[in-house]
């Protein structure tokens, strides 16, 4: 299709939108050369943010209302049924029926313990047809639940559109992409980028399939440094890859251009100790780039910000054992350590405005900030803080209360 059969599409669909649903076999017939019903459907689905049209399951394409998107959400409590079936059909299809057992087994869970080594040694994971699948395993489920409980926020804010526009940078295979198709309701439209350069982009791609009309994926096989994105996006997502990222400050920085104006950069890291500090110091970076922290981290005094290590993270209720990680670990010893159903996060939202997770302008008259408590020693003093993590000491302490 050239560029004014092109135009001639789009023009016919912001007609067309104002009457009636918009079908592709109708606009056909009005476009020079007649393009083939599934080329014009094609060029409504790549535009149809910014035509503010969703596709329907009769294959035609209707209003998307303007305003922000409401969500209905209590919680992750399983991996999907159909998503578990997808990822079991690409496990049988790589190594048989038997996959769990056997040599093909053993080969998926040393892999597994060859990552995890490797990421708690600082070094750099090599994603191969196998490692992706084995990451699968291990954290399709946990990172499609993450995803929903941090967007989830901004939702309720009123923070994420009806037409909706992710890039997910670092997409690995799939489960942010996942948790968003499944957090956003049907009557909105999404435009979903997914950057990826490893062989994880196949498994995106295939568990992709399992989207609705009305939710467009689009694969990028590059890397996040290489990668030059093209428009503004409400979500630019970075989940659990700024650390694996050679100079993760600039990366992030870069992409804040991408970012829309009423957007927003969300950061999401592991619970462990490094990549939840690593994510804190880039969200600082930002900060003193000019950019404003959303949350959770909120600067509740003017002047003032977190100067601690910065490892704070959320807990949230553990998910059901899917049924491929329950194969996988009881093949073995049945020990769990196959088993990964712990929701456990950080996260961090920059944004170009000075909105706040926490809206609270504290009284100096009435409060002492903790930063000034060598002036106070001795006194009785009332202060605020925020409880950013669930209870890290084995033994409790008062704030876990």
């Amino acid at each position: 299709m050239n560029a004014d059969q092109r135009g001639a599409v789009l023009d016919n669909a912001r007609y067309l939108r104002e009457v009636r649903p918009v079908d592709p076999d109708e606009i056909h017939e009005y476009v020079e050369g007649r393009p083939h019903p599934a080329v014009v459907r094609q060029v409504l689905r790549e535009e149809s943010v910014a035509l503010g049209l969703r596709e329907t399951a009769e294959g035609t394409f209707v209003p998307v209302e303007e305003g922000p998107l409401s969500v209905e959400f209590d919680g992750v409590e399983r991996f999907p049924h159909e998503y578990t079936l997808r990822v079991e059909d690409l496990l049988v299809s790589e190594y048989g029926a038997g996959w769990p057992t056997g040599e093909s087994g053993d080969a998926l869970r040393a892999v597994l313990r060859d990552v995890k080594a490797d990421y708690f040694a600082g070094d750099t994971v090599e994603y191969d047809r196998e490692t992706a699948l084995a990451y699968a395993c291990y954290h399709l489920p946990d990172n499609y639940a993450v995803v929903q409980y941090t967007l989830a926020r901004l939702a309720r804010r009123g923070l994420l559109p009806k037409r909706l526009r992710v890039l997910d940078v670092g997409a690995g295979v799939g489960g942010p992409m996942l948790g968003v198709h499944d957090l956003v309701p049907d009557d909105c439209a999404v435009e979903y980028h997914a950057v990826e350069p490893s062989a994880a982009a196949d498994v995106f791609e295939a568990m992709a399939g399992e989207t609705r009309a009305g939710f467009r994926t689009e694969l990028h096989r590059e890397t996040a440094e290489a990668f030059d994105p093209d428009g503004q996006f409400d979500v630019v997502l970075f989940a659990n890859v700024l650390s694996e990222l050679a100079d993760p400050d600039a990366t992030a920085e870069r992409y804040m251009d991408a970012v829309a104006p009423d957007g927003s950069f969300v950061g999401i890291a592991p619970a462990d100790r490094e990549a939840a500090i690593g994510l804190r110091e880039t969200e600082r970076h930002l900060e003193g780039a000019g950019y404003g922290v959303w949350g959770p981290q909120v600067r509740l005094w003017p002047g003032f910000r977190p100067e601690d290590r910065g490892w704070s993270f959320d807990v949230r209720p553990d998910m059901e054992v899917p049924p491929f990680q329950r194969e996988l670990d009881d093949a073995a010893d049945g020990s769990g350590e196959f088993r990964n159903v712990d929701v456990q996060y950080a996260f961090s939202v920059v944004r170009h405005d000075d909105a706040r997770m926490v809206t609270l302008e504290p009284d100096a008259s009435r409060f002492a900030k903790f930063a000034r408590s060598e002036d106070h020693v001795s006194k009785r003093v009332d202060c605020l803080c925020l409880k950013l993590s669930a209870n890290l000491a084995d033994g409790g302490n008062p704030c876990s209360r």
